[in-house]
């Protein structure tokens, strides 16, 4: 029973990396395009994320938790692979990054059950990782749709209501997005936790989870939205309201089949979108590739060092 403290310490500190790292996904582009003000978007995201982690968290932390490593792991095989991932996304959010939480968090999974010798279930690796690419890519052709669709209505409708519209469907489109990573990243951060058969509901884990992704947020999750809301590319109320719809319908839609998906990677693909119909110019390109280089490195990197302190841990008879 005493086990149990820390496990769910460490699946509570992953949970708050990722509202500290994926807030930006969520409140950037409201933030960075001067609709809210960054203490009332938090507050606002917080309780939507908790919201979506307790309706629709259980298909994703399925998911992680056996579909990845199919053999159940030990207690230290699965603190191991959450403190791993979650100091990898912390040193991103210091940096300013927003990086793959949910691509750290599978790298870390498969590396630790690579070292305890489980099965891997190299399949559905590959179906997460074929997702991961379809997604940006996916978001960018949905942001543009909007866009350019929500221009044509903007255009031919006149009067104050039709000016203020694109204001209120960026905040909506902000909780949205807060739900649907809620409802993704709840499985991200708890899902290592339910490969283990500890007796506690999957409700109660999927609320631990969602309230440390709210603590995240509300704590430090300032640092990468300014990255996310003017560092990629400068936005307006329409560009911000297209970019967050389009990546929340693709993380909502991957949710339901509980694929974990990166919402950074659907965010920053919509973003691209949108700048690109703006002009490529107007994207950041420098920073655009930092970005992507973290998405490959910080996955890869939870993969070695938690395969790493595990044969150490095992070397050591720790296990």
């Amino acid at each position: 029973m005493l086990s149990l403290i820390p496990l769910l310490l460490a699946g509570f500190y992953v949970g708050w990396n990722i509202g500290a790292n994926d807030a930006g996904n969520c409140i950037g582009t409201t933030v960075g395009s001067g609709l809210l003000s960054y203490r009332r978007a938090i507050v606002l995201v917080s309780g939507f994320a908790v919201l979506g982690a307790l309706l629709q968290g259980g298909s994703v932390m399925e998911t992680v938790g056996k579909g990845i490593v199919s053999t159940e792991l030990s207690v230290l095989a699965v603190i191991t692979a959450l403190l791993c991932s979650g100091l990898l996304v912390t040193v991103a959010t210091l940096l300013r990054m927003p990086v793959s939480t949910s691509q750290v968090i599978v790298g870390g999974v498969a590396g630790v059950g690579l070292a305890a010798g489980a099965t891997l279930n190299f399949k559905t690796v590959v179906s997460i990782a074929e997702v991961w690419v379809i997604c940006p890519i996916l978001t960018a052709l949905m942001a543009i749709g909007i866009y350019w669709i929500s221009k044509v209505i903007l255009r031919r409708m006149g009067g104050a209501f039709w000016q203020r519209l694109p204001h209120i469907l960026l905040i909506l489109s902000a909780c949205y997005l807060a739900f649907s990573l809620g409802a993704n990243h709840v499985g991200t951060a708890m899902g290592p936790i339910t490969n283990l058969e500890i007796g506690i509901s999957p409700f109660l884990i999927s609320l631990l989870g969602g309230i440390a992704m709210a603590v995240g947020t509300l704590t430090f999750g300032r640092r990468v939205t300014k990255t996310v809301g003017s560092g990629i590319a400068p936005l307006d109320p329409v560009s911000a309201y297209s970019a967050q719809m389009a990546a929340a319908l693709a993380v909502h839609f991957f949710s339901i089949y509980g694929i974990p998906v990166s919402t950074s990677q659907a965010v920053v693909g919509a973003i691209i979108g949108v700048g690109i119909l703006q002009g490529v110019r107007t994207v950041r390109k420098k920073k655009l590739l930092g970005i992507a280089i973290g998405w490959v490195a910080t996955p890869t990197a939870a993969g070695i060092f938690s395969f790493a302190l595990y044969r150490l841990l095992l070397a050591s008879g720790a296990v």
